[in-house]
C-alpha cells in the first residue's frame, strides 16, 4: 500500500522567472519521486521519534554508559545522564565528538572511540524505530582536527591551498576520511569553503583554502570527493560564507557586508560547485547578510538566505545542518526558540543545542501549536533517512575493529608531509638569508605556541649551532630584552610568530631584534599576514600552521633541505600578491626545468653517484622529448618511472635526502600539470 506522503504527480507547471541572485538552470526537487522504503520507516514512526532524528547533540564520556559523566551530563543539560538515555530520551539522530566532551582523546584512544561509536549504533537499533545514528564530529585538518596523534595530523587547509593542488585536497580527504570510517565517525563538518579575504578573520583564516574563490572551488571539491571514496558524508561550510568577518560567531554575531555581485561571485561561488559536485551537506553559518535579508537575523534563522537562496535558487536538495546552535552568533531568541526559527528558515539538522530538553520541546510545541506543520518535519526527517540509507547505514552501521590499524599509518603520514612540506612558501628573502649555513650560528625565538624549542631542536639535528628562547604568546619587555641580548651573539635570528599582525608585543620582538643588525628571518606559523606589520624584515616563510608536520617541514626549509615551492594563497595587503612565491633554486616548471635542477645538485655534491645523475638525466630527456610533442600519456607515465627511480636512488643512498626532496617535488608538479591538461 502506497504511503499516505506519497505524491503521485499528474502535471507539471513550469513557471519561468529570473531568480534574484542569478542561479539559473536548477531541477525542482520538490519534483523528484519519493523512495517507498523511507517512507514506510516514516510511517511507522511517532511524531516524537520523527522530531528527535532532526537533533545531533553531544554526551560526554568515553562508553554508552560510562558512569564517570552522569553528574556532567545532567548538569550540563544533555537530556540524560550517558548516551543510552539520551538516545531513548530523545530518539536524536545523531551524535557529535569532541575532545572536550572526552569521546575522543587526546591522544587518540583508536579502539576507545571505535566501540563507542559501535556501541551507540546498537543502542539506537535496539529503540523501537531502529535508525541508525550520524556519528559526527569536526576534522578539517590543521587548527580543527578532534582525532589527533598518533592519527594523521595535517597541516591544514591554506597549507594545501598554497600548493595548489587538487591531488593533495584528495589525498587528505581519503586519509581523513578512512581514519574517521575506522572510528565509526560516518560524518565530517568538512571542508571549510569559506573564501578567507579578510586578514583579521579571527575564526576562519588558516581553516580556508585561500582568498581565490576558483581555487577554493578547485580543492573543495576535491576534498569533497575524497570523503565520498571513504563512505564520509561531508558537509561544505559555513554557508553563505564566513571568510569576510572579523567577528568570531562563537563569540559575537558577524556582519557580512557585500553586495550581490560580490556575493555571487566570491562568496556563494564555492558552495555552488560543492552543490554541482554533489555535496550530502551544507552548514549554516551564524552571520548577518543584509545584502540577502535585511531583518538583521543571522544565516542560521534566515528563510530568506536558507530556502529561498540555498534551497530554491541553487537548487540544493541535501541536508542543511545549522552551526552549533549553542554558539553566541545563535543566540538571538531564548533557548526554546532558536532551533524552531532555524527549522522554519529552512534548516534540516538541528546541532548541538545548548539545553537538548528545551530544544527538543520547543520543536514538539511548535508543531503542537501548528507554527510548524507534520508535513515540514517530513520534508527533512525524509531527507535525513535518505542520507543514511544513501549511506549505507541501514545495512550495517558498524565498523570493523580490524580497521583502526589504518589509522596513523606510514603511508598516511608520508602524505600529510609532504602537504606540509610543499605548502612552505618563501615569501622574502633579501640577501640570500635563506637557508641557513652549518657554519651559522642562530637564535630561534617567539611564542611557544609557534614552537621555537622545537625548531631549534630540528636546526641542531641539522648540524646547524642553535639557541632559543621561548616567549609568551605576547611576550614580556623582559622577554624581549633577553631575546636581544642573546642575538648579539648569533650570525642570524629566526623568530618564529603566531598571528603576529594582530599582537603588538610580538610585532615588538621583531622589531627590537631587527635594530640589532642582525639579519632577522621570520617563520609565520600560523595566519600568513604577519610580514604586514614588519615588511622590513629580511626573510619571511609561511607554514601556515604551527602543528609537528609544519614544525618539520619549516625547519627543513631553514636549512635549505627542501626547496619552498609554496605559492600565497592569499594576498599580504600593499606587499605581495596572490600567487606568490620564492624558491631557493628556481627552474622552470618542465623536463629541462629539472635537468637543470639535477646538474646543480650533482654540482652540491646532493648526488652521491655519477651514474644516479646520468640515469635521472636520460630519463627527464625523454620525458623533454615528450613535452615537445605534447604526448601528456607519454609523459606521465615516464615522469611517474622517474619518481619510482628517485625512491630506489634515495633508499640506495645514492641521492641525498635533500636531493630526493628538491626532484620530488618538481616532478610531483610537473605530473598534476600535465594531468590536467
Amino acid at each position: 500500500m502506497k504511503s499516505k506522503h506519497f505524491l503521485i504527480l499528474t502535471s507539471i507547471l513550469f513557471i519561468i522567472i529570473t531568480p534574484l541572485h542569478s542561479f539559473a538552470g536548477q531541477a525542482d526537487s520538490t519534483t523528484e519521486e519519493k523512495d517507498d522504503a523511507i517512507l514506510e520507516i516514516m510511517d511507522n514512526m511517532t511524531l516524537e521519534e520523527k522530531i528527535g532524528q532532526l537533533f545531533i547533540v553531544h554526551v560526554y564520556g568515553k562508553t554508552p554508559t560510562d558512569s564517570d559523566y552522569e553528574e556532567i551530563n545532567l548538569d550540563n543539560n544533555r537530556g540524560g545522564k550517558n548516551f543510552k538515555e539520551v538516545i531513548e530520551n530523545y530518539h536524536v539522530g545523531g551524535i557529535i565528538y569532541f575532545n572536550w566532551s572526552d569521546n575522543i582523546g587526546v591522544p587518540l584512544d583508536a579502539q576507545q572511540v571505535n566501540h563507542l561509536s559501535n556501541g551507540l549504533q546498537e543502542i539506537a537499533e535496539e529503540q523501537r524505530s531502529e535508525i541508525p545514528l550520524f556519528i559526527s564530529t569536526d576534522q578539517e585538518g590543521g587548527i580543527v582536527q578532534r582525532v589527533q596523534e598518533p592519527a594523521t595530523v595535517f597541516p591544514g587547509n591554506m597549507a594545501i591551498g598554497a600548493t595548489g593542488s587538487e591531488n593533495y585536497a584528495k589525498l587528505s580527504g581519503e586519509i581523513i576520511g578512512n581514519e574517521l570510517n575506522s572510528l565509526g565517525v560516518n560524518m565530517n563538518f568538512a571542508p571549510t569553503v569559506d573564501v578567507n579575504m579578510n586578514p583579521d578573520n579571527p575564526v576562519i583564516g588558516i581553516r580556508s583554502f585561500g582568498e581565490d574563490p576558483d581555487l577554493v572551488s578547485r580543492l573543495g571539491i576535491a576534498q569533497i570527493n575524497g570523503y565520498k571514496e571513504e563512505n564520509v558524508i561531508a558537509s561544505a561550510k559555513h554557508f553563505p560564507g564566513h571568510g569576510d568577518t572579523d567577528v568570531d560567531s562563537h563569540y559575537g554575531l558577524p556582519v557580512i557586508d557585500h553586495d550581490l555581485e560580490t556575493l555571487k561571485e566570491i562568496d556563494l561561488k564555492p558552495f555552488k560547485a560543492a552543490i554541482d559536485a554533489g555535496i550530502e551537506s551544507i552548514m549554516t553559518a551564524h552571520i548577518v547578510v543584509p545584502a540577502l535579508d535585511d531583518s538583521e537575523l543571522p544565516a542560521t534563522l534566515s528563510k530568506p538566505i536558507l530556502t529561498d537562496l540555498l534551497r530554491e535558487e541553487m537548487g540544493f536538495d541535501g541536508l542543511i545542518i545549522t552551526d552549533s546552535l549553542d554558539m553566541s552568533g545563535a543566540e538571538v531568541y531564548p533557548p526554546d526558540r532558536v532551533p524552531v526559527e532555524a527549522f522554519k528558515a529552512g534548516a534540516d539538522i538541528l546541532l548541538n543545542p545548548p539545553n537538548v530538553e528545551v530544544a527538543y520541546e520547543g520543536m514538539m510545541d511548535a508543531v503542537a501549536s501548528g507554527e510548524i506543520s507534520v508535513e515540514r518535519i517530513d520534508e527533512s526527517v525524509y531527507r535525513i533517512l535518505k542520507a543514511k540509507r544513501d549511506q549505507g547505514l541501514f545495512e550495517d552501521p558498524y565498523t570493523d575493529e580490524e580497521k583502526i590499524e589504518n589509522i596513523g599509518s606510514d603511508e598516511h603520514l608520508e602524505v600529510a608531509q609532504e602537504i606540509a612540506n610543499k605548502g612552505i612558501t618563501l615569501v622574502k628573502n633579501e640577501g640570500d638569508v635563506l637557508p641557513v649555513q652549518e657554519s651559522e650560528k642562530v637564535l630561534v625565538t617567539g611564542p611557544s605556541e609557534a614552537s621555537p624549542v622545537s625548531i631549534s631542536s630540528h636546526l641542531n639535528d641539522r648540524s646547524v649551532e642553535a639557541d632559543s628562547l621561548e616567549t609568551d604568546t605576547s611576550p614580556t619587555d623582559e622577554q624581549i630584552a633577553e631575546a636581544v641580548e642573546k642575538a648579539g651573539d648569533v650570525d642570524k635570528v629566526i623568530v618564529t610568530t603566531y598571528t603576529a599582525n594582530t599582537n603588538e608585543a610580538q610585532q615588538r620582538l621583531v622589531e627590537q631584534l631587527m635594530e640589532t643588525d642582525k639579519p632577522v628571518a621570520v617563520a609565520a606559523m600560523r595566519n600568513p599576514y604577519d610580514l604586514m606589520v614588519f615588511p622590513e624584515v629580511d626573510a619571511y616563510l609561511n607554514a601556515y600552521s604551527y602543528l609537528d608536520v609544519s614544525v618539520e617541514a619549516i625547519s627543513l626549509a631553514l636549512v635549505g633541505d627542501i626547496n619552498p615551492k609554496g605559492k600565497l594563497p592569499v594576498t599580504i595587503p600593499d606587499l605581495y600578491t596572490l600567487g606568490h612565491g620564492l624558491s631557493y633554486i628556481d627552474t622552470e616548471l618542465s623536463a629541462d626545468g629539472m635537468k637543470e635542477l639535477v646538474a646543480y645538485l650533482d654540482e652540491d655534491e646532493e648526488i652521491h653517484d655519477e651514474t644516479a645523475s646520468r640515469a635521472l638525466t636520460m630519463h627527464l630527456t625523454a620525458v623533454s622529448q615528450y613535452e615537445g610533442k605534447d604526448l601528456t600519456d607519454k609523459v606521465l607515465k615516464h615522469m611517474t618511472s622517474f619518481q619510482t627511480l628517485l625512491a630506489h636512488q634515495k633508499e640506495n643512498n645514492l641521492i641525498s635526502e635533500k636531493a630526493y626532496n628538491y626532484l620530488e617535488t618538481d616532478a610531483a608538479s610537473l605530473i598534476e600539470h600535465w594531468d590536467a591538461k
